[in-house]
């Protein structure tokens, strides 16, 4: 995978990482990118939240970025991918979950089912053909059930510090005294340095919930090309966990990058470069096929 990594880009690509790589990008949102710059739209949907999103209309296949548990469509990958997909003319869409950014409802009252319902209506009612789903954490763990649910509007997937089943896992492993404790009080708070708070608290109902979407103890049905990023200084999301979607997916085409020095955001200059060039590369793989 270094070599996808190193290789040359193609179409607009170069004109946008020959000059300081990820920083070009950052360059063009704070100047000419303005004007261009994606607006907040809202999708209304009957009996449920409305789901705030931004979209680059385009050529197929085309993009859509899931963001990780507490995070939103703003975030630095979000951003840097919209201008990717628009200078290579292709079609992107970047939403927040109910619940998160500036969708409606409330997080903790949000699930795993939620917010596969969100990704699903996005594959459904928002974008058009097969798209490239690129998932960051949790969003990673969605992306699997989404193109379970959807294979015919899943070209590739993505996975950045791909958190399948995590939430599940974790919990189990605690000692059994812990569990029962935090079974009594109903929920249970994990330290984290991404949140205002300091943690996140899940409550049981949300653990019981997440048990019915985990996806790593069978084979899992995807045959899409898969590639698969992760950090190796990973605090939050161990990278085996990508190792384990690997081992998993049916899928004849899939790679796993390490990074040895990437943190689990992976927003690095050099982390968002990569994850540029590898959506490029599958970009490129996808339409030569056709």
């Amino acid at each position: 995978m270094a070599a996808v990594a190193l290789r040359s880009c193609r179409r607009g690509l170069s004109q946008i990482l020959s000059n300081g790589g990820p920083a070009a990008l950052s360059s063009q949102r704070l100047e000419g990118t303005r004007r261009h710059k994606s607006t907040v739209q809202y999708a209304s949907r009957p009996d449920l939240p409305k789901l705030a999103y931004r979209r680059v209309k385009g050529k197929s296949p085309g993009v859509v970025f899931l963001p990780g548990y507490g995070s939103n469509m703003n975030g630095q990958k979000a951003e840097s991918l919209e201008e990717f997909c628009r200078s290579l003319g292709h079609s992107y869409l970047r939403f927040d979950y109910t619940g998160h950014g500036a969708s409606e409802g409330v997080m903790a009252e949000g699930t795993i089912g939620t917010w596969k319902k969100d990704v699903l209506y996005v594959l459904d009612e928002l974008v058009e053909g097969p798209q490239i789903m690129v998932g960051s954490s949790i969003g990673g763990w969605l992306m699997l059930l989404a193109a379970i649910a959807r294979p015919e509007k899943t070209a590739a997937l993505v996975g950045i510090s791909t958190a399948a089943d995590h939430i599940v896992t974790s919990f189990n492993s605690l000692p059994i005294e812990s569990r029962k404790e935090f079974e009594e009080k109903g929920e249970w708070s994990v330290p984290t340095k991404h949140s205002e708070e300091g943690h996140y608290k899940f409550s049981m109902d949300f653990l019981r919930e997440a048990e019915n979407h985990c996806v790593l103890q069978s084979p899992i049905p995807i045959t899409c090309p898969v590639r698969l990023i992760h950090g190796l200084k990973d605090e939050d999301v161990p990278w085996h966990i990508s190792m384990q979607v690997a081992e998993r997916v049916l899928s004849p085409d899939v790679d796993v990058i390490l990074r040895r020095h990437g943190q689990h955001r992976m927003s690095e200059k050099d982390d968002i470069k990569l994850m540029v060039y590898t959506i490029d590369d599958l970009i490129d793989k996808l339409t030569t096929l056709v």
